[in-house]
């Protein structure tokens, strides 16, 4: 790959990250800010369960990768595999280090969760940029990575209205 793409690819990759911390702390409140409308629902929290706040993640890279992707498709390989390790790895990381430290202090800290979002937005895009430079490119796997973050997407609209009775989906 050519070095001034890669010098692209890291700038917007850093953009990124800076984009899914303000526009995932934005989606935050859309849903209020809407009159608690339905259409706002399937992409900002309904609640304050860990899996509504899933949502500021996926929804915010998605916008991103939309407005990026054309700009860089001819340059990369692998970006959705890229897209999907990273918002994988950004909602694991909150699920793990959330459920972790509110097992010992019995609730959450907000500036514990505030901090692993920002990580896990700066995190997702570390992975992202690697697996979009690989000189290896993974066709299948870029077809699941798509495949993959449209049924999170589904799972989200579908959670949001029925959400089953576990952990990580009461508020």
């Amino acid at each position: 790959m050519i070095k001034d793409v890669k010098n692209i690819l890291l700038w917007l990759s850093i953009i990124g990250a800076i984009f899914m911390i303000v526009v995932g702390s934005l989606l935050h409140f859309t849903y209020e800010w809407s009159g608690q409308s339905p259409i706002v629902g399937l992409f900002s929290p309904v609640n304050e369960s860990v899996w509504e706040h899933l949502k500021l993640g996926l929804f915010s890279l998605l916008i991103f990768s939309l407005i990026e992707y054309p700009i860089v498709k001819n340059y990369v390989n692998n970006y959705w595999l890229g897209k999907a390790v990273g918002i994988l790895c950004l909602e694991l990381m909150i699920i793990i280090i959330f459920y972790t430290y509110t097992a010992f202090t019995n609730h959450p800290i907000l500036f514990i969760d505030i901090s692993t979002y920002i990580i896990g937005c700066i995190v997702c895009a570390i992975v992202s940029y690697k697996l979009m430079n690989l000189e290896k490119s993974f066709p299948l796997l870029e077809k699941l990575s798509i495949v993959f973050i449209l049924i999170l997407v589904i799972l989200f609209a579908i959670f949001t209205f029925t959400p089953p009775k576990c952990e990580l989906f009461k508020s």
